[in-house]
């Protein structure tokens, strides 16, 4: 059952939710979040590479500081 936002992450059997992996590229990122996801950046770049770019330490808090 899909549960209401966690944007296709998973939980574990204790509960815990699983980030994004590093090495997800930006290409597969703008499937979920539009075009315009990391638009400074090559499709085949990995979150790594834009999570340390631009100073942030999980996607989740790049998502926020984006307007």
């Amino acid at each position: 059952m899909k549960q209401p936002g966690l944007d296709d992450r998973h939980r574990d059997k204790d509960g815990q939710i699983h980030r994004k992996r590093s090495d997800t590229l930006v290409g597969t990122l703008r499937k979920i979040y539009g075009e315009g996801f990391a638009k400074d950046f090559r499709s085949d770049a990995q979150l790594k590479t834009v999570l340390k770019k631009e100073q942030v330490s999980s996607l989740d808090e790049l998502l926020k500081n984006k307007p």
